[in-house]
């Protein structure tokens, strides 16, 4: 997941269960829409088989895209899976266990909620970037805090890890995050929800961002 600090980038979730062969077109049709950094598999009440299968369908239209796949919360399977990395959070597999298992060669990423202490912890044992949320209410997942934009000027003012901003960030909303100092938004039914598809979604979002004091 490349980063470059002047322009915030998206950065897709799969939905909470998928069609396998359906999502796989709606993927291919939204990274042919524009700009995307990085899709992660996110598939909480899947067993490993199920995660398995559906790595293997939708990391090649990833990679093929140069949009870097992680996998969240399963460090074991990004490894087996040639994955580019894993999400944990703080109730999943620690951080430094994630890293022993993928190496310094791929991506950790952390969850911090709205926390600025686990944000500094996460980055000072060397994560690729944290993540702050949920900035606006969100039916994909129960949210475990509420975050305001002013954490997001407060960390890009005084580090250079990235940060990603998550929770019910639609094409409509998502500006004021842009110009907190979001590097990455991370989007979920803003996308696959979206009223005219997924490859407008991510045009929109994409022209959004641009447009962004």
């Amino acid at each position: 997941m490349s980063v470059d600090l002047d322009r915030c980038r998206l950065y897709l979730i799969t939905p909470p269960s998928l069609d396998l062969p359906v999502f796989a077109e709606d993927l291919r049709a939204a990274l042919d829409g524009g700009d995307v950094a990085c899709l992660q598999l996110r598939l909480k009440d899947a067993d490993d088989d199920a995660v398995r299968r559906a790595a293997e369908v939708l990391m090649p239209i990833a990679q093929d895209h140069e949009v870097a796949f992680l996998i969240n919360d399963r460090p074991d399977l990004a490894a087996e899976l040639g994955a580019d990395g894993c999400h944990v959070g703080q109730e999943d597999t620690p951080y430094a266990e994630a890293r022993s298992i993928l190496g310094a060669d791929h991506i950790v990423g952390v969850t911090a909620h709205a926390s600025r202490h686990l944000a500094m912890e996460a980055a000072e044992a060397g994560a690729d970037y944290v993540a702050f949320g949920a900035f606006f209410a969100t039916d994909t997942k129960q949210a475990k805090a509420t975050a305001d934009v002013e954490i997001l000027q407060w960390w890009s003012g005084l580090f250079e890890v990235p940060c990603v901003a998550i929770g019910g960030i639609t094409v409509g909303n998502c500006r004021p995050l842009v110009a907190a100092g979001a590097d990455f938004l991370s989007v979920v039914a803003g996308v696959w929800n979206y009223a005219n598809g997924p490859a407008a979604a991510v045009r929109d979002f994409n022209d959004a961002i641009v447009e962004s004091p």
